[in-house]
């Protein structure tokens, strides 16, 4: 018998050999594959070669296979760092997503120059429902991408949260390397968290001027558009990064989100659900999945997903505010001791502590214990307060500029300028006064399409104060008077391009119910003088005390302190009663009681201002079923009743401030 033959492989070729299958990974990974097999023909069980193997089958999309050839090379290799961010991508691909944290953050604990793992890992965390972790984990990517000492000194400062001086640096480096495509990144992402949405958008389009193929830039840019209510836009970057990873979660996330701001709910629907059929341990997924069913009136099905999100984070005050908020639903027992646990215990951030606060007044609300109910909404009112500051006296002066500004002179100067389409029927008011019933009324009749609360208006106020503070010029709404007809026509007509994506039906008329829409009524005038406008009114300590119960998403900032509720209240009727003075008639104005106590004698009103012919669907407003996304979409699913009128009086002992703030308003 001969003895087994030795093979004498010269350590030269098998590096050349290794190092060729390693560059054709990325391009020809099937070709890679090959090489990696053949190596371990010749040398069985090379760890190097078994890692390009399991790479290569991991993007040939054999998930399972990249597992079972990487899962024994990293417990082999524990302080081999490629490895382990090898393996943690497979396990993201193959939706094993805490075994994919653990592997990934083994991999930067070895390596934290890996900017691969640390995106991912931000990813993967994401997907948790970690966001502070997702957040420090992105940070650390923008760190670990940068080699220059300046840029990582701007990093740092970024991560440690000293904004003004990461400003400094990057702004001070990019005078020296303006197409430096990194520091350009980083300096968007810190306009990000100013809430500069307009300046991240800018430095993330020039950077995707100079490196079109700069994936992290485009998923930037495309949340900074979503995130300024330009979904038509984001969705054009959404496809252009599905293009490059068609299975990528976060994008389809985005995506589906984006499709939901645009009323294509059944499509917004199965992203989600082909998203959680493969990542199926998302609470933060299933939180907006139940979101994207609630609206669609799917309410059984939305209560599902976010009692799943719960079982996956039992913490997660969100899920619990989405089942209070729903406002037809009734906690049990159970919820309300789970909830006090979770209150009790330690390591919650502000965003739970608050949502669980305003989830368990709610449900103690419904139990009768009002003292306790009212603990609870001041607590998470005092929180959101933190988050949110608000500047009472700022809003009274922009009140008043806005009185001076819109007079009946300046109105008639004006007569017969702007777009004269009459299709918008705009609902202001109060949040949380009745408005949404409204909009349910007015869109059950057949000329009539309800919409959303529409960023539109607002974007075109916003617009023309940066162009004002760029230019030196005077503030909005002064500035109004040096704006010329054509200009005016131009203003009214984008806003009936940007708000015709929301029209799916082809009816004449639709509505835009954004509440805070009453403080720019005189651009309204200007730019669409056809246009309807209804205001929403409610007794206002019942609106006041409706709105601070009330936990919105965004927006509302004056809403988390009873002092400041009133005094907005106060400014906001002042307003109104401006208005009436300078445009007698325009205004339609809708009292919630009245509309409870003589619905069809109200309806018939409203139907009349509109120029619409009175229709008995309009009565059936609770038959439309018609997605309808506001905090009121099922009260407005079912018939009036008188129970809620007067539910604020029960908390009448701990509103002292606010009726003090109110003054005499208070009785009326």
């Amino acid at each position: 018998m001969q003895p087994a033959q030795t093979i004498a492989e010269p350590v030269g070729s098998l590096d050349v050999a290794l190092g060729h299958a390693q560059r054709l990974l990325a391009a020809q990974p099937a070709v890679a594959e090959d090489q990696a097999r053949e190596i371990l023909l010749a040398v069985p069980g090379h760890p190097a070669a078994l890692h390009i193997l399991g790479e290569a089958r991991r993007r040939l999309g054999d998930p399972a296979g990249a597992r079972a050839i990487l899962e024994p090379l990293a417990a082999a290799q524990p302080k081999a760092a490629g490895v382990h961010l090898a393996l943690g991508l497979t396990l993201a691909a193959f939706g094993d997503e805490a075994a994919a944290i653990v592997a990934l953050r083994r991999a930067v604990a070895l390596r934290p120059d890996l900017t691969d793992a640390w995106r991912v890992l931000g990813d993967e965390l994401t997907l948790a429902g970690d966001t502070a972790g997702a957040d420090a984990a992105y940070a650390q990517h923008i760190r670990a991408s940068v080699g220059d000492p300046k840029l990582m000194e701007a990093a740092r400062a970024l991560c440690d949260e000293r904004l003004d001086v990461a400003e400094r640096l990057l702004r001070d480096h990019l005078k020296r390397a303006p197409t430096d495509v990194a520091a350009i990144r980083m300096l968007a992402e810190l306009a990000t968290r100013l809430g500069r949405h307009r300046d991240a958008e800018t430095l993330l389009t020039r950077c995707l001027e100079l490196a079109p193929s700069f994936i992290g830039a485009r998923h930037n840019l495309a949340v900074v558009l979503f995130r300024q209510s330009r979904s038509e836009e984001a969705l054009v970057e959404i496809e252009r990064l599905l293009a490059h990873d068609p299975r990528d979660p976060s994008y389809r996330n985005l995506l589906a989100a984006a499709l939901s701001t645009l009323g294509e709910y059944d499509r917004s629907i199965a992203l989600y659900e082909d998203v959680l059929a493969e990542h199926p341990n998302q609470p933060k997924a299933w939180l907006s999945y139940g979101h994207a069913l609630k609206t669609a009136g799917r309410t059984d099905d939305a209560i599902g997903a976010y009692r799943r999100a719960l079982a996956l984070a039992p913490t997660l005050g969100e899920a619990y505010w989405s089942l209070a908020n729903l406002k037809t639903y009734r906690f049990s027992v159970d919820d309300v001791a789970a909830m006090r646990t979770a209150l009790a215990g330690g390591g919650l951030g502000p965003e739970d502590r608050l949502h669980l606060d305003y989830a368990l007044g709610k449900a103690l609300e419904d139990r009768g214990d009002y003292a306790a109910s009212f603990d609870h909404y001041a607590a998470g009112a005092a929180l959101r307060r933190k988050l949110v500051p608000y500047d009472a006296d700022e809003t009274s002066r922009q009140l008043e500029r806005t009185r001076s500004a819109f007079t009946s002179e300046f109105f008639e100067a004006r007569r017969g300028q702007g777009c004269q389409d009459p299709a918008p029927i705009f609902i202001v008011g109060l949040p949380r006064s009745g408005s949404t019933l409204i909009e349910q009324i007015l869109s059950s009749h057949s000329a009539v399409e309800g919409t959303m609360e529409l960023p539109e208006i607002a974007a075109i106020a916003r617009n023309l104060g940066e162009r004002e503070r760029q230019a030196g010029a005077a503030l909005y709404p002064s500035s109004l008077a040096d704006v010329d007809a054509e200009t005016l026509s131009q203003m009214g007509e984008r806003f009936l391009a940007r708000t015709r994506v929301q029209r799916k039906s082809g009816k004449p008329f639709f509505i835009d119910k954004m509440p805070n829409n009453f403080v720019h009524i005189g651009l309204i005038q200007l730019i669409l003088p056809k246009a309807k406008i209804i205001d929403a009114r409610r007794h206002p300590m019942g609106a006041c005390f409706s709105a601070f119960k009330q936990h919105f998403a965004r927006g509302q900032s004056f809403s988390y302190d009873l002092t400041d509720l009133g005094r907005y209240y106060r400014d906001y009727v002042a307003l109104m009663e401006h208005f009436d003075k300078v445009l007698p008639g325009k205004v339609h104005r809708v009292r919630y009681e009245t509309m409870v106590e003589d619905t069809e004698s109200e309806v018939r009103r409203l139907l009349d201002y509109c120029g619409l012919p009175f229709e008995p669907a309009a009565l059936r407003f609770y038959e439309n079923d018609r997605a309808v996304r506001t905090a009121s979409s099922e009260q407005v699913r079912q018939p009036i009743y008188r129970d809620g009128l007067d539910q604020w009086r029960r908390y009448e002992p701990w509103l002292g401030p606010l009726e003090t703030a109110l003054g005499p308003l208070a009785d009326m």
